[in-house]
């Protein structure tokens, strides 16, 4: 049984879409809060996470319902074309709402398109695991990451070349050219992959005696429990760090050093670019030292690069690219390897389960960050940003370190594809 890497590349596309616009979004919207709204920091924030608190309602109600829609086109496509056809519309509504500088608009344009995303984003990720049959999913999935990867990339370098510098810059261009991105995938997939026919033509998957019989499970024992503990909270302390940096990163680096939009962008498509190099030889590391000691290795190096980012004077320094291909790498380290230490404490059977405990703890970190950190920022100074996100994943190496359980090693991948396997 091999895997269609071609046809698998096709499904991606929906997940490419998604993940240019999440980074479009995250590099531009703090922009227009700030310049043209003049919005504080802490308002921004709590704007800023709004998308993840939707997330956790609406991901799973989608979900659930595309388990259960029954078209002719299938359960998923539907939800991916409606959702990404209302969502191409109105993210051209955000520039011209800025442009206006109606408040009323934008607040109503951002609700709307946050909501057409939450509709596509859970059917879009389930769509793979459709079509793909289950000793194959983890290369799948590295091909389907590899996709977001490139789709991030995508929208930090357009946001690079086409947004212009100045006070009051016009990001209608732009927008219009994500909107118009976001429809060719999702039009090149529905064209090239046909839900039905393909999901008719899957082997049936059989749920082994073993996990059958194990059902929900016995609770862990007291030491598992503990790790389990412990590790989740050093994914929210790592998350809470990380995306303190990302979602205000335009601001800092526009107020403190100076850049412009496309300087900044390209700061963050270089920590993007270098995290996906870094990858295969991640995995390698990991093989050989284990999911916990590499894991600590990227929380110091994280931890360390933010550090040194604080101490960088007003004006822009090209030495800023290689601290960020670090960030990247550091990133890298402890996301190849968090998901996996999560799911390896529990049994195969009770693998959604804890899956879901990653998520949510990821997810609550991203809400409370923007707003805890955007008071810093506006109580006392952007230059709280830096020490905010060195001190948080700091804290994460305390609690990693006290952890006991799920740092088996993992077995050599059997393709190389599969160190690119990790969740998004």
């Amino acid at each position: 049984m091999k895997l269609n890497y071609k046809r698998t590349a096709l499904i991606g596309l929906a997940f490419l879409s998604i993940c240019a616009f999440w980074g479009l979004y995250e590099a531009v919207v703090p922009l227009m809060l700030r310049d043209t709204f003049h919005l504080g920091d802490t308002v921004s924030g709590a704007i800023m996470a709004l998308d993840n608190v939707l997330a956790l309602f609406m991901l799973p109600l989608f979900g659930t319902l595309s388990d259960k829609t029954h078209t002719r086109i299938g359960r998923r496509m539907p939800y991916i074309l409606a959702g990404t056809a209302a969502a191409a519309v109105l993210i051209v509504l955000l520039p011209l709402a800025n442009r206006a500088a109606s408040l009323p608009m934008f607040f109503v344009s951002l609700g709307l398109l946050l909501l057409a995303m939450g509709t596509y984003r859970a059917p879009a990720v389930a769509l793979m695991p459709d079509l793909t049959p289950k000793p194959l999913r983890s290369k799948a999935n590295a091909v389907i990451n590899l996709m977001g990867a490139l789709g991030t990339v995508l929208a930090l370098g357009m946001i690079a070349v086409m947004a212009p510098a100045g006070a009051h810059p016009d990001y209608l261009p732009v927008f219009l050219c994500m909107g118009a991105v976001m429809a060719l995938c999702v039009l090149v997939l529905f064209l090239t992959v046909k839900e039905n026919k393909l999901a008719a033509q899957m082997p049936a998957q059989e749920t082994s005696r073993e996990e059958a019989q194990a059902g929900d499970g016995a609770g862990l024992d007291a030491g598992k429990r503990r790790s389990l503990a412990l590790i989740l909270c050093s994914v929210a302390l790592w998350f809470m760090g990380y995306n303190a940096v990302t979602s205000a990163f335009t601001k800092y680096a526009t107020s403190v050093w100076g850049h412009d939009v496309g300087q900044a962008s390209t700061c963050l498509m270089v920590a993007t670019v270098s995290a996906v190099i870094s990858y295969l030889p991640i995995g390698a590391l990991s093989s050989r030292w284990g999911r916990k000691k590499t894991i600590l290795l990227g929380v110091t190096v994280l931890s360390g690069c933010f550090a040194l980012a604080a101490l960088v004077g007003r004006s822009f320094s090209p030495w800023l690219y290689g601290l960020f291909m670090l960030v990247g790498f550091a990133w890298a380290a402890i996301n190849v390897n968090s998901y996996p230490m999560v799911v390896e404490i529990g049994r195969g059977a009770d693998v959604g389960k804890y899956t879901g405990y990653y998520y949510t703890f990821s997810m609550a970190a991203q809400i409370i960050t923007p707003v805890l950190s955007g008071f810093f920022l506006e109580r006392f100074g952007y230059w709280t940003l830096f020490p905010y996100a060195a001190l948080a994943v700091a804290l994460a190496f305390v609690t990693m370190s006290l952890t006991r359980h799920g740092d088996s090693r993992p077995q050599p991948a059997a393709s190389k594809l599969e160190a690119f396997d990790t969740p998004d």
